[in-house]
């Protein structure tokens, strides 16, 4: 039993539309942007994470980047496996001779259709993987907390990544209800470009705009300790010529403005659907914030004031999917909830 045990490899996978998460051994041994670099002459795969992220926007006409995933789902089949593949190997890169048969648990957003499902399925099983089974994101986003999911008492996660932002009260192992929407990182990405050509005519790529964000994004307009005003470097519209502006974390709480709407009008409609003795656990736990989103500086004040609950955000919310993936990897027998 020992030796097939050393031939199978257990992995799980945060496949996300902006980063992705490996886990092995209790472990996060990957963790990379989820894009590829491909040849457009051949069709072969020539970079794939951090070392294709950094042609991302500054590529010529032979060579392409794609983002697999689009909304929290695959886009593309083919660059997809690819990237899953690619990423597998980052494992262990030096094992050529064996090769392990994957048993793999990939989170997927709560709000898939069936064919999505099937499209996350089959890119996992050409990949390598001989035994797949999948979790929904917000339940996964629970585990990674720490919250014990399968007690009856409702808890509301919200996960908010690159491409969807899962809202879901969870109670005895399972979702109640959830409300899954394609508003997530990626929308407050383009809103700061947006922002920056219309208000300041000046054009700059998605790259610069999501260290915008990183750098001075904010959910309010009064933030306690606020981060210093950030030099945004873009072309110039009405010369073409390269130029520099500095803008403060008030414009871009601006900017961000419509689209954190959106959530919060989400995070309302969930908290709507919610049955009443669920509504009163979470009216004493309050609301839990994970996901990349959840990093946004003053956006768990902004929900509180919305909602008037107390707001916990996750500790390293960008990984609380990808831990809570591996203990449901871990406790496979344990958790019925794990779609085959």
């Amino acid at each position: 039993m020992a030796l097939f045990d050393f031939l199978t490899q257990e992995i799980a996978i945060d496949l996300g539309t902006a980063n992705t998460l490996i886990i092995h051994n209790d472990k996060v041994v990957v963790d990379e942007p989820s894009i590829v670099a491909v040849d457009r002459k051949s069709g072969k795969v020539i970079a794939i994470g951090k070392a294709a992220l950094k042609m991302h926007g500054k590529t010529h006409s032979d060579i392409e980047t794609i983002r697999p995933l689009r909304d929290g789902v695959i886009a593309d089949f083919y660059a997809a496996e690819e990237m899953i593949r690619g990423m597998i190997k980052m494992i262990h890169p030096k094992r050529t001779l064996l090769k392990p048969s994957l048993k793999m648990v990939i989170c997927i957003p709560s709000g898939i259709t069936e064919v999505e499902k099937r499209a996350v399925k089959d890119s996992a099983e050409h990949a390598g993987g001989k035994e797949v089974y999948m979790i929904h994101e917000p339940m996964a986003a629970a585990i990674g907390i720490g919250i014990d999911v399968e007690e009856p008492q409702g808890n509301m996660i919200i996960d908010i990544g690159g491409g969807t932002s899962e809202i879901a009260v969870i109670a005895l192992g399972g979702i109640v209800c959830d409300k899954s929407i394609r508003v997530a990182g990626d929308d407050l990405t383009h809103d700061i470009e947006d922002y920056m050509r219309r208000q300041h005519n000046i054009t700059i790529g998605e790259r610069t705009a999501e260290r915008v964000k990183i750098e001075v994004g904010a959910a309010i307009q009064d933030l306690e300790n606020p981060p210093s005003d950030f030099a945004v470097h873009g072309r110039d519209l009405m010369t073409g010529i390269p130029k520099e502006i500095m803008v403060s974390y008030q414009e871009i709480a601006y900017a961000l403005d419509k689209t954190l709407t959106k959530i919060e009008a989400a995070i309302l409609s969930a908290l709507e659907m919610t049955p009443p003795e669920l509504a009163a656990d979470i009216y004493r736990t309050g609301i839990y914030l994970a996901g990349g989103g959840a990093l946004l500086r003053g956006l768990d004040k902004r929900v509180s004031m919305k909602t008037k609950l107390p707001v916990h955000v996750a500790e390293d919310p960008l990984r609380a999917v990808a831990r809570g993936t591996g203990i449901a990897l871990k406790n496979i027998d344990k958790f019925a909830f794990l779609i085959k």
